[in-house]
Order: structure tokens, then sequence, then C-alpha cells
């Protein structure tokens, strides 16, 4: 029988890398279960360090983003809006997303979406 669930802490997952999507600066990756098996949700967190950001790309799937803690700015398309603890925000496949850390105070998100199809 195979292993039903799975538990990871931020320490063994997480990862200091480039902000993604050539946003610039420096983030901390939490991807808690890509080596689980089969898995119908990608499940993660990002800490954006002060002064980063997620470029601006194109969905290839519906995502949702919740901000956990810091502020922020999102731009989806060409509406811009701040964002801030306690927020959630759905986008569809196809939106042009971005996202970027205002003030002293990390912004860290969670963000889920289905796995790419295979």
């Amino acid at each position: 029988m195979r292993n039903r669930f799975f538990v990871r802490e931020d320490a063994a997952v997480a990862k200091v890398e480039p902000a993604p999507h050539d946003g610039g600066g420096d983030s901390t990756a939490y991807r808690y279960f890509d080596d689980v098996p089969d898995a119908r949700v990608i499940f993660r967190k990002r800490a954006l360090h002060k002064g980063s950001a997620i470029g601006m790309h194109v969905l290839t799937h519906d995502e949702v983003y919740y901000v956990v803690s810091g502020r922020g700015r999102l731009r989806v398309d060409d509406r811009q809006v701040e964002i801030a603890p306690n927020t959630a925000v759905f986008m569809h496949e196809g939106a042009d997303v971005g996202i970027w850390q205002d003030g002293e105070e990390e912004l860290v998100v969670i963000v889920a979406y289905p796995p790419a199809e295979k």
C-alpha cells in the first residue's frame, strides 16, 4: 500500500534562490511536496526578500496566492492591486501575472495550482 499522507517542515524544504520569472532579487522557496508521486495539486510557499519580485508570466493553469505576511503589489493583466496578509487571489489560466514585495518585511505567499499534464 502506498503512503497516503506526507508531512514536511519548513526547515527541511527551504531553499534560497533567485526570485522566479526574472523578477529580480532573492527569495526563499518552500517546495513541500514535489517528491510526492502522482500529486494532483502543487502547494508551495514563497518568501520574497526585500526588493524582490516574481516577474510577469502568463499562467498555464489556474492558480491561487494567499498572503501570509508582508505587503506587496500584484499585477494581473493590466490591473494592479496592493496585497497584504489574510488576502487570497484566484487567477485563471492565461492571466499575465507578476508580484512585487514592498516595505521592510518579506512578502510571504502560499501558492497552489494543478501540476502540469504529463
